[in-house]
This record gives structure tokens, sequence and C-alpha cells, in this order.
């Protein structure tokens, strides 16, 4: 693994065409590769327009370079449903080698439920309202330029779900009933230059839910670490999206699906903005293996557990205030 591979999404990012099958299961195949081997994998002609990803990155520069004030105001901690902007070490990715938290800070933005939405008035967990900036610092602008990326991303997820259900030999539609309402998150991210070796941006880590979109500029800082415990840099680039697969996945499918370890070294010299896109199940998909991942006297190697569940427990690991409430 010394790169990542490159694969060509335009069979499936077709609006309003006929698909083709053939080509549609050569890419799944080369998806399915790419799970096993590397767990990553850089997509082109992904359908994603330019002017959103755009609009996204602009408003995102933009919030961080607010007063510290104005971004207390949304903080994470406030939120029941951990939405909101999060500051340095908070979150903390790799508590072993990195007790002190990551560097970066960011924001979680879900999917926008109002109270009286179903799952909100049953209270269940991470589902709820955003926190959005006033109209003070730029609220209307921001508001519509995150909601747009998330749509555009979420589109983008769905069809990799597809191709994921084929490169497992499954249906092609086969994970829809699970995704009604999925718990999916928009992460804005800014890496301050690395001062201090011993402090990354993100500690090391493998993704909690079932997919993840990382879209960036081009300031570089992503590294994905092979079998032999060495790292390589992935490249930064606006031509293309990485993918890589979580936790999530790699239960569904009893490990056939390598949920890799990654970090954040941002080396630049400047600033580093991303925008992490992290696409999971609906709160009550189950996680036990896929038919096709699980053959007879094979070792399960997780217990039962729900998207939620298992997403819960991750964010309390990695959030202190989820741990104190």
């Amino acid at each position: 693994m010394e790169s990542l591979p490159v694969l060509d999404f335009a069979a499936f990012a077709q609006d309003g065409q006929t698909p083709n099958q053939d080509a549609r299961q050569s890419v799944a195949d080369a998806i399915g590769q790419a799970c096993r081997e590397t767990g990553f994998f850089l997509l082109t002609h992904h359908g994603l327009a330019r002017e959103i990803i755009d609009a996204g990155f602009a408003q995102a520069a933009q919030f961080f370079d607010r007063p510290l004030a104005d971004k207390q105001s949304l903080s994470i901690e406030a939120s029941p449903y951990h939405r909101g902007w999060f500051g340095a070490g908070q979150e903390v990715l790799d508590a072993q080698n990195q007790a002190q938290g990551d560097a970066k800070e960011g924001l979680k933005i879900g999917r926008d439920l109002p109270l009286h939405h179903p799952k909100v008035a049953a209270g269940v967990a991470l589902h709820g309202p955003n926190q959005w900036p006033n109209e003070a610092i730029g609220g209307s602008e921001f508001k519509a330029a995150m909601q747009a990326t998330y749509a555009a991303c979420e589109g983008l997820s769905r069809q990799l779900m597809q191709a994921f259900a084929l490169s497992l030999g499954l249906e092609e539609r086969h994970f829809e009933p699970w995704l009604t309402l999925p718990m999916a998150t928009l992460a804005p991210l800014r890496y301050p230059p690395m001062r201090d070796e011993t402090l990354l941006g993100a500690g090391a880590h493998t993704d909690f839910g079932c997919l993840t979109l990382l879209l960036q500029n081009d300031e570089p800082g992503l590294e994905v670490q092979k079998a032999n415990g060495d790292w390589i840099s992935v490249p930064a680039s606006r031509d293309f999206v990485v993918v890589n697969i979580g936790d999530m996945m790699a239960r569904w499918t009893n490990n056939r699906y390598a949920s890799t370890r990654h970090r954040v070294v941002n080396r630049s010299g400047k600033t580093r903005h991303s925008m992490a896109y992290f696409f999971d199940p609906d709160a009550e998909a189950d996680l036990s293996p896929l038919p096709t991942c699980h053959g007879e006297g094979e070792t399960r190697h997780y217990e039962d557990a729900s998207a939620l569940e298992h997403l819960l427990m991750k964010i309390k690991q990695s959030f202190a205030y989820r741990q104190e409430r």
C-alpha cells in the first residue's frame, strides 16, 4: 500500500440515465478490493458539484475566523444532540498516545430535525436540531451552504452503499431498509500548523461509522497506516474525494473490509481545512454480519449491537463531556 487506488465512479453518478449494470459491477468489484486491502480509496467523477463544495469551504473558513466567543456560542457541550463547535483538545481520538486531545477545531452538523419529529420527541439519542450561527455572524448563508453540502454528500453516500452491496454479492439496494433516516454528520475541520511533533491535528484512529467522505482543498496532512505500521501520505486535491470505511462496515462484514487507522499531521506550515462527512445507517440498524460475510462455522468477531449503540459508545470514548453526562 504505497498509494491508494483511484476509482472512477461515473457508472453510479449518472442522474437520469439508464444504468449500465456491467459497468457498475466492475466499479463495485474494484471498491471491494480496495476495502479488503486498504480501507481507503480516491473517487473521481463522483458527481459532487464544485460550486457547492467551494461554498461550504468558504463558509466554514469564515466561521472558524470568528472570535472565540462567537464560536463558543455554538458549543457542542450545550447540545443534547452532539451538535455544534468544539475546540482544540475537546476531541480525543488517540487517548493512549495523545491524552491532551487533537489540535484541531471543528463543527458537528447532523440531520436538522425539529423538536416535534417523532424520534426527537421520543428522546432517541443523537437526533435533534443543529446549532446554527445567528444572523449577526452570517447565519443564513452558513446554514444554506452547509445544508447543500450535507445533501450532496448524502446523495453520493447512498450511491456508495449500492456499490458496497454489489461488492459483497448482495442485491444493489440491500442496505436501503436501513437508510430511511441515516445518522449522518458533516464536520468542517480546521487544523493549525503543526508546532510540536508530538501533538497531531487528529490522533491515530479508525472512523466510528459506516463510511466517510473527506473533501479537501490543496493542504495535505492525512496519513494512512500500512499493515507494517508505516504511514503513507494521502495527496490533497480538489479533484477527488477520499473515501474510507469505518468500524460499522467492519462489523457488518465481520472484518472482511478493513477499518484502517489514519491520522492528520499538518506539516504544511499553514492552516489546513477539510470537511468530513460521516454516513451511518438508521439508529435501529442491526450490525450483525451480512449474509455473505459469515460462513458456517466462522467466528463472529463482534457482539450484537445496533448502529446507535455502537455510535454512542464510540462518541463517549472520544468526548469527555459525554462521559460526564
